[in-house]
């Protein structure tokens, strides 16, 4: 057997090759939508790939499995599990098994048994691996899929917090519950192998470790700890990630089925004399350093560094009007690669970084101030502070005049921000708070940057403190 396993960091995603040595057939669990690393590694190793699954239609990246089906011809497993509402609508498209609990999949002497484990999704499998090439009756390892990660679960908030559907939350908690039950049952020495590590929105605590046993996750899983169900759900439901928005965006479209790559426009080079003017009325995110950015740019424009840019563009994209680029040529195909990862098809063009540079387009900037400075500043009365973190390092302390306004959530919230006085901004260490400044210039502030954020803040010494009685978050 083997067994190859991908991991796209700027989403936190894994992804599986499974393959029989034997007959050389290959199968791919829960492929990104580039799926050329799966056809280079299969060529590689001499196997061709017959069939593609996905433990759920996922939230948080566009799936491959329909790219690697139209590309290869290999069949699709798709899950036939949960209600109506969370069915594939493209199967009739390819060709598709759809599968359910006990089900199994075979690719050569490999056999997936599937089980049903409701709770992230109503839709959601496993999938039980044995490697029958060598005489074991026995299985080896299971994949979880966002269902059980290593040191965590996925979360059971998504239909609510995502696509609104009322009430769902607490239901996929108890559907997990259960789910978990079962999984305790599981023998200790299967292999854990998840589809998300640490940094992943699809769940909380995740840990970096790529992959675990189901005997380690019973003893040191914080959420495989209750054995009260209410207990649980109160656990699993409290301080989970914010919800990036488009992540209702991807399960339409994951359910609906992508569109090919091969398929989408070209995205073609602006003239610079265009973008001063474009900034005015569309997004425009300049992808190069916020050091750069924060010493000059074109107004309007927002500032992601490009290997933030998955991170956040999903909450500042308007999916249904064309986004803009400022970059660098080197970059584009890899930027181009990561947006298209969430679905961001549709960009309306770029500009050459070197090129706006040149011809003196980047008039506007924005100062940054240390924490002892900020301090006097405070103290004086003549700014106002915002804290852009996520609520859960909020909740951990913050400091104590600042008013917390999530970075992710800023666009439609920075008209709530006062500006009767500068605006500084400050996250942990100054990265994010960076792009918030950009957008706060954007919408008319007048910003200044925290050096260091909140880190260097304490290690100036300056107070810290715990939850506000009252912030706005938007």
């Amino acid at each position: 057997m083997l067994l190859k396993y991908f991991y796209d960091t700027s989403l936190a995603h894994a992804s599986y090759l499974v393959g029989c040595q034997k007959t050389g057939e290959a199968i791919v669990i829960d492929p990104g939508r580039d799926v050329s690393p799966y056809l280079q590694a299969a060529r590689a190793n001499g196997m061709k790939i017959t069939g593609a699954t996905e433990t759920h239609i996922h939230a948080d990246f566009v799936s491959g499995a329909s790219e690697l089906a139209a590309q290869t011809g290999a069949r699709l497993y798709l899950s036939d599990e949960g209600l109506a509402d969370w069915k594939y609508h493209y199967d009739s498209q390819f060709d598709v098994s759809l599968v359910r609990e006990e089900d199994e999949i075979r690719v050569g002497k490999i056999r997936l048994e599937v089980m049903h484990t409701p709770g992230h999704t109503p839709e959601s499998i496993s999938f039980v691996l044995t490697d029958e090439g060598g005489g074991a009756n026995l299985p080896m390892g299971i994949f979880t899929g966002d269902f059980v990660f290593v040191g965590s679960t996925g979360r059971p908030d998504l239909l609510e917090t995502a696509a609104g559907i009322v009430g769902s939350a607490d239901e996929g908690a108890r559907q997990l519950f259960a789910s978990i039950a079962r999984f305790r049952k599981l023998p200790d020495h299967l292999q854990v192998w998840p589809a998300h590590g640490a940094g992943s929105a699809c769940g909380k605590g995740l840990g970096a470790i790529p992959s675990s046993t189901v005997g380690y996750e019973k003893l040191f899983n914080a959420a495989l700890q209750f054995g009260d169900e209410q207990e649980f759900v109160n656990y699993i439901l409290a301080d989970q990630p914010e919800t990036p928005p488009y992540f209702a965006i991807m399960k339409r479209l994951n359910k609906t089925g992508p569109a090919r790559i091969a398929e989408l426009p070209s995205v073609e080079k602006l003239n610079p004399g265009q973008l001063a003017k474009l900034a005015t009325s569309q997004i425009v995110i300049d992808t190069g350093l916020s050091t750069d950015f924060a010493a000059a740019h074109v107004p309007g424009t927002i500032n992601v560094p490009w290997k933030s840019l998955v991170r956040w563009a999903g909450f500042f994209v308007n999916y249904r009007e064309p986004l803009y680029l400022v970059c660098s040529a080197e970059n584009l195909p890899d930027i181009l690669r990561q947006l298209r990862s969430i679905g961001i098809d549709n960009v309306g063009g770029w500009f050459d970084l070197d090129e706006v540079t040149s011809v003196g387009l980047r008039t506007e900037s924005f100062a940054e101030l240390l924490a002892t400075e900020l301090q006097s500043r405070i103290e004086s009365g003549t700014v106002s502070l915002i804290d852009v973190r996520a609520r859960t390092e909020w909740d951990e302390g913050h400091i104590p005049q600042a008013e917390h306004f999530f970075l992710g959530s800023l666009l439609k919230t920075a008209s709530d921000i006062p500006r009767d006085k500068p605006v500084v901004v400050q996250c942990l260490s100054g990265g994010r708070s960076a792009i918030a400044a950009s957008i706060l210039q954007r919408a008319g502030a007048e910003v200044i940057n925290l050096q260091g954020g909140i880190t260097a803040w304490k290690k100036s010494r300056l107070p810290v403190t715990g939850p506000a009685t009252v912030s706005c978050t938007g």
